[in-house]
C-alpha cells in the first residue's frame, strides 16, 4: 500500500489528531513570527497551520494525504482562514519553493528534509521540528523504532545541514530539549535559525 493510499485509510477512520495545536508550539510561540510565509510539512488535518494562519501568517499545508487536506480545507473555511494546500510525498516531491519565514515539521521524520530546507527558508527564517526519541518506546509500542530518532540525533541533523556547497552550516540551534511531552510522548523538541542577516521589517 502506499504512503497516499495508508493515510487516506486512517484520516476516513477518524485516526487523526484534535484541532489544538501541540503543547510545544504554543509553549515557543514568543520566538515565532506572525506574518509572513509559513510552511508546515506532513500537516495532516491542519491543526498547526490553521493555529499559525491565525497568527497572520500566509500558510502552506503540505500533506501526502488528499483525505486529510480536505478536513484541513473544511476547517479553513470554518473558522475563515486562507490557507494553502499541496498534495505531496515529501520522501519524493519536490518542497514548494521559497522563501519561507518559518517551516515547522511534527512526528515526521524524513532525515533529507533540513538540508532540503536550508534552501528554501530565508536569512533569519524558524525551523521548528519534534520527533518522538527512542525512548518513547519505554511507554509505547507506536511509533516503531525506525520513526524514532536516536538522543541528541533532531540537534545534529540541523546542526550539519548545509547552507551552501562550501559546507558552512545553515542553522543555528536555539532551543532543544528531549523530554516527555504533556501528550505522553517523549520527543525530541527542537528550535533553530537559518543563519544570514535578516530582512528588515
Amino acid at each position: 500500500m502506499s504512503a497516499r493510499a495508508h493515510w487516506d485509510d486512517r484520516y476516513r477512520a477518524g485516526d487523526h489528531a484534535g484541532r489544538e495545536p501541540c503543547a510545544f508550539l504554543e509553549e515557543i510561540a514568543p520566538l515565532l513570527p506572525e506574518r509572513g510565509r509559513a510552511l508546515d510539512l506532513a500537516g495532516g488535518a491542519g491543526r498547526h497551520a490553521l493555529w499559525l494562519a491565525r497568527r497572520g501568517l500566509e500558510v502552506t499545508l503540505v500533506d501526502v494525504s488528499p483525505v486529510a487536506l480536505e478536513l484541513a480545507r473544511g476547517r479553513a473555511d470554518e473558522a475563515h482562514l486562507p490557507l494553502e494546500l499541496r498534495a505531496l510525498d515529501l520522501e519524493h516531491d519536490a518542497l514548494p519553493p521559497g522563501p519561507w519565514a518559518l517551516a515547522c515539521t511534527f512526528h515526521y521524520l524524513e532525515r533529507s528534509l533540513f538540508a532540503r530546507l536550508a534552501a528554501l527558508l530565508e536569512p533569519g527564517a524558524w525551523l521548528v521540528a519534534t520527533q518522538p526519541t527512542v525512548t518513547n518506546l519505554e511507554r509505547h509500542a507506536r511509533p516503531s523504532r525506525r520513526f524514532l530518532v536516536e538522543p541528541g540525533e533532531l540537534a545534529t541533523l540541523a546542526e550539519t545541514a548545509q547552507a551552501t556547497p562550501d559546507g558552512s552550516a545553515a542553522f543555528e540551534l536555539v532551543r532543544y530539549r528531549e523530554a516527555w511531552s504533556p501528550e505522553g510522548v517523549h520527543q525530541a523538541e527542537l528550535v533553530a535559525r537559518r543563519r544570514g542577516v535578516a530582512r528588515s521589517a
